[in-house]
């Protein structure tokens, strides 16, 4: 896991409320309860800011989320109502575009766009958190993981919103430091 922590922007603090609609943001993390707290982070930046979120996440992290957003006073019911909070199952999601075990750039394309659209209803910018590919680095699809941050990047070219994705630290060993390499020059900063 070396290999991305000596990346300069990796010491650096991220202002969730101020973050530019270009970036594209991984976080490495130890437990589930270091994401949750950057995550909570993320999403009520973007509330604050008057912007759309969505998380495609794991139940379990999206039921925490939950939890840890309404204890800080966001109404999730409400932003949830107004599409300004709208969370997917990644595993869902998955399966409407992998084909053979392989993203299907039309299926993702579609199904994304349609989505930031739905996000984007009466002019707010659009903030993304993805778990979909440390499921995919998990289940050892690690060809299929870049290729999927790939068409994230790609689909950001002509519909610019934030991106975070979030790795456990426990995926990664020594024979996949090539694609680790791979993953960490695909975001625009690390944390």
């Amino acid at each position: 896991m070396d290999r991305c922590s000596d990346l300069p922007g990796n010491q650096n603090p991220v202002f969730w409320g101020e973050i530019a609609p270009c970036e594209h943001i991984a976080q490495f993390y130890e437990h589930d309860g270091v994401l949750i707290d950057t995550l909570s982070r993320f999403v009520a930046g973007g509330i604050k800011a008057d912007e759309s979120v969505i998380v495609i996440a794991t139940r379990q992290h999206i039921e925490a989320l939950d939890a840890r957003l309404n204890s800080t006073g966001v109404n999730v019911a409400m932003t949830r109502l107004t599409d300004q909070y709208i969370t997917l199952v990644a595993d869902e999601v998955l399966e409407k575009f992998m084909v053979k075990q392989w993203p299907d750039e039309q299926l993702f394309s579609n199904f994304i766009t349609e989505l930031i659209e739905r996000a984007r209803s009466g002019g707010r910018p659009v903030r993304a958190f993805g778990e979909m590919v440390a499921l995919l680095w998990e289940r050892g699809d690690i060809a299929a993981t870049v290729r999927l941050e790939y068409l994230w990047n790609n689909l950001r070219k002509n519909n610019p919103f934030s991106l975070f994705c979030a790795y456990p630290r426990v995926g990664f060993t020594e024979d996949a430091s090539k694609s680790m390499d791979q993953i960490c020059a695909a975001h625009s900063r690390i944390i």
